[in-house]
């Protein structure tokens, strides 16, 4: 079974920045997209920003120009740079790798807290 670990959460003041990463517990097989949901207290989990196998990438328009996803193919990896992070952004920040074509699987992380203080 895969496990996705999340990393980079944390507390900070509007402004700042912070990076998320998500890595795979063991090689993944086939081709597959990456992608990083949020969900905050009373509201539904949104996609904040996803990376298809071929590059190219998909923002919320709320986080335009602010964050960026990228992934690293070789360590079944993806990061999510944010800056200039506002209090609406504070949520649990969810990464999500989706097989597509034949590779019908996907996976999940567990979540990472992100508090952005005003």
């Amino acid at each position: 079974q895969v496990q996705l670990v999340e990393s980079g959460g944390g507390l900070v003041q509007a402004g700042g920045s912070l990076r998320l990463s998500c890595a795979a517990s063991r090689m993944i097989f086939g081709i597959f997209d990456m992608g990083w949901y949020r969900q905050a207290p009373g509201k539904q989990r949104e996609l904040v920003a996803a990376i298809v196998s071929g590059g190219n990438t998909n923002y919320a328009d709320s986080v335009k120009g602010r964050f960026t996803i990228s992934r690293d193919n070789a360590k079944n990896t993806v990061y999510l740079q944010m800056n200039s992070l506002k209090p609406e952004d504070t949520a649990v920040y969810y990464c999500n790798f989706r097989g597509t074509g034949r590779w019908a699987y996907e996976y999940w992380g567990q979540g990472t807290q992100v508090t952005v203080s005003s």
